[in-house]
């Protein structure tokens, strides 16, 4: 489960992120959402233990990440939106280093299943120059599911994957969740996050305008509408369009 109360982050005189608070349970998928600026990777940065947050507190998997942080980010695993890989590592070798990384006993089958899945098994032996920017992205992905992370953070995961690469992408996301997994997802695809997500949480300069149910948010935006879409949802919430 991710706790998150009064999350506070300031940088100087601005305040990127003003008293967050939520809570998304395990097999619930939150749509993160909102305007270029919003705050939702600072926010992502900050409940990964990537950057300090100010004030507040956050818990991961009954682990405070303030008080004890090495062991909060051992149950998690953050994607961000532009891959950084090693020159001089092939797909393989980045499997095997996070695997020795993380600890992970006897990884080859799980590396062979997961590069099977995402797709990327036949690049096991290339290195990231040879590869395009969604099969970087892919490799990402595989590298961070590598110990079973029971909560994922994924920062606009799908740039650079064609259709069937983010339909394959969305199913895996669905599967981890109904695993057990409790899963944040930001991204600027609202028809994906429709399909993909349980809970949306919507943010505007820094704070919480909407939090709940997708039928919960809808319910509140919908004015008496049946069947709104969560780009219209979106729209009438922050008074604008997502980019």
């Amino acid at each position: 489960m991710i706790e998150v109360t009064n999350l506070i982050k300031q940088y100087g005189n601005h305040t990127a992120v003003n008293c967050l608070s939520f809570q998304v349970k395990p097999g619930e998928v939150l749509g993160l959402v909102g305007p270029n600026g919003a705050g939702k990777t600072t926010s992502l940065r900050c409940l990964a233990g990537i950057i300090p947050f100010s004030s507040g507190n956050v818990t991961l998997a009954g682990i405070n990440l303030a008080t004890d942080p090495v062991a909060a980010k051992r149950e998690l695993a953050f994607f961000p939106d532009e891959p950084r890989l090693f020159d001089y590592l092939t797909v393989r070798q980045h499997m095997t280093f996070t695997a020795r990384i993380y600890g992970v006993i006897n990884p080859d089958k799980l590396i062979t299943s997961l590069l099977e899945e995402l797709e990327i098994l036949d690049k096991a032996d290339q290195l990231p120059g040879q590869l395009s920017r969604g099969m970087k992205q892919k490799l990402v992905i595989a590298c961070g599911l590598l110990h079973s992370p029971k909560i994922m953070f994924f920062d606009e995961p799908l740039t650079g994957l064609d259709p069937l690469g983010i339909r394959k992408m969305k199913d895996s996301i669905m599967r981890r969740a109904q695993a057990g997994a409790t899963i944040v997802l930001s991204s600027h695809l609202l028809n994906l996050l429709e399909e993909v997500c349980t809970n949306v949480l919507i943010l505007k300069k820094g704070e919480k305008i909407a939090d709940g149910t997708l039928a919960e948010v809808s319910a509140r935006y919908s004015a008496g509408e049946s069947n709104v879409s969560l780009e219209e949802i979106f729209i009438r919430a922050t008074g604008g369009t997502e980019n």
